[in-house]
């Protein structure tokens, strides 16, 4: 049975010129990974992740492993997550099985959806969205879509929540962490401002490629801002 890791990784002081070019030289290291079938290293921004400016101290790793047994072995052996624990003061990583998904990124549903349960209302879940940004579209979406994901970050039931990217400005995800779907639900289904930038990106058509993506918490380890989230 797949499994889907998110983690946080937060560069201990002095280490951010080496994180950045990560962003390039891991990639050959990450695609020999035995059993990882898809995988996405991206950079986060300035202020808890949603700002323009990057975080240069914090990044994420999003994988997808054939098994838990192959995640199992790339966190305790493989060199490269070995670099990233050497040279961080904080690592944490969510176990997760994707529960519902819709959409494309880079041109592939990643998610294996093929033996989900129906979903546990009061247990934990996260959230990942992605959208590739139309070029002639982006002064729109920093205007709308930022400040509303931020606003997430404060939402009733949320455990913590971070924005990421691949590109700056135009490839941007948010990952979110909530008490239970229940919790999710309230706030997706009745918050204005967000049902208000949701009319909006699809009226507009701001996006070239987008994803959504609901999971189950199965565990997490390590800490993130201080916590055990």
């Amino acid at each position: 049975m797949s499994l889907t890791t998110f983690s946080v990784i937060t560069l201990r002081p002095g280490t951010a010129r080496w994180g950045l070019a990560q962003m390039g030289t891991a990639q050959a290291s990450l695609k020999r990974a035995a059993g990882l079938r898809f995988y996405k290293l991206a950079g986060t921004g300035a202020d808890g992740g949603f700002g323009v400016w990057p975080n240069f101290q914090r990044y994420i790793l999003l994988a997808v492993w054939d098994s838990a047994e192959a995640a199992a072995a790339f966190f305790a052996t493989h060199p490269q997550w070995q670099a990233y624990q050497e040279r961080s003061t904080e690592l944490w990583t969510a176990h997760l099985q994707p529960l519902k998904a819709h959409g494309l990124w880079d041109g592939v549903q990643p998610f294996d959806l093929a033996a989900t349960e129906a979903p546990d209302l009061d247990g934990p879940v996260a959230v990942l969205t992605r959208a590739s940004i139309r070029l002639r579209k982006t002064p729109r979406f920093w205007r709308y879509v930022a400040p509303t994901s931020a606003a997430v970050a404060h939402a009733p039931g949320v455990v913590a929540s971070i924005g990421l990217g691949e590109l700056p400005i135009v490839r941007q995800a948010t990952f979110s962490l909530w008490e239970s779907a229940r919790a999710m639900q309230q706030y997706a289904y009745r918050d204005a401002t967000h049902k208000e930038v949701i009319r909006r990106t699809r009226q507009e058509q701001w996006y070239g490629e987008e994803l959504f993506a609901r999971f189950r918490v199965l565990s997490s380890e390590g800490t993130w801002d201080g916590r055990t989230v």
